[in-house]
């Protein structure tokens, strides 16, 4: 099998603590207090994400 179609190493997982994560319409939402723990932004653009950048100058 070469490089290119072997999987990505998976990250350990972090445990959940209390305050990491609500439920809201039946969406699991991490914290910030979860994100700044975890210490890097994933790019899925997390409603609670402390690391994304300011929506105003994204236009988003």
């Amino acid at each position: 099998m070469s490089d290119e179609l072997k999987p990505a190493a998976a990250a350990e997982p972090m445990e959940i603590e209390d305050g990491d994560i609500y439920f809201e319409n039946g969406f699991m939402v991490f914290t910030e207090q979860y994100h700044l723990r975890r210490g890097y932004c994933c790019g899925s653009g997390c409603r609670h994400c402390p690391y994304r950048e300011d929506e105003s100058e994204t236009g988003l």
